[in-house]
């Protein structure tokens, strides 16, 4: 695992640091679809992803999904650690997009290392900046964009974050993350394709470049 650490976190955390890591943490290789955290349970700890995507999404009072922001390589999650450092329960679904490798960090060393290590500090107000900007995006999509630029918006986002132009979701899935119905996503689908801005299959939309 220490090799895992180095070349993902080596120029963020001093030696000493990835040294505990490597003596507490737990390195895990997950497959796509995996469901890491989930809502009103208690987080035991918290990843550090080494590669691979995760999505982060949470409900509404009638159970419908919205996606908040996506994790990436040298990520952490700012929600995971609200929750691990006030002993509550989790306010977020997390599920792996892709196979993603993570570490998982004990709870319990989190506050003690922000108190010993500068750059493990540093590291968790900037990841509480990166995904309160992500949310303030995902209001902003919400408040001020039509279905079909969100629909497009969250196309090229999952494209971005994949490196992969070919998205393999279902138009249900979709509907579920964009927190509309599979009806309505189907039709900006047609829309976008007549536009020659995707390109549906069966089993996956193609994003175009421009």
């Amino acid at each position: 695992m220490i090799k895992e650490l180095k070349e993902n976190y080596q120029h963020i955390f001093e030696e000493a640091l990835l040294e505990e890591i490597n003596q507490v943490g737990t390195y895990k290789e997950i497959p796509e679809g995996f469901k890491l955290m989930e809502i009103g349970n208690y987080i035991k700890s918290m990843p550090l992803l080494v590669s691979g995507v995760v999505k982060i999404l949470r409900d509404d009072e009638n159970g419908d999904e919205l996606l908040l922001y996506f994790l990436e390589q040298g990520d952490t999650c700012a929600m995971t650690l609200t929750c691990c450092m006030g002993h509550t329960k989790s306010e977020i679904r997390a599920i792996s997009e892709t196979e993603t490798k993570l570490i998982m960090v004990p709870v319990h060393k989190m506050e003690e290392w922000m108190a010993k290590y500068h750059s493990w500090r540093k590291f968790i107000l900037k990841s509480y900046h990166e995904r309160l900007n992500d949310m303030f995006h995902t209001v902003d999509s919400i408040a001020f964009l039509k279905m079909d630029e969100r629909l497009l918006k969250y196309l090229k986002d999952k494209a971005r974050v994949t490196n992969d132009n070919s998205i393999n979701s279902t138009h249900q899935q979709i509907a579920y993350e964009l927190h509309t119905s599979r009806v309505v996503i189907s039709r900006l689908l047609k829309k976008l394709e007549n536009m020659g801005q995707v390109a549906l299959f069966r089993n996956h939309i193609k994003l175009i470049n421009e």
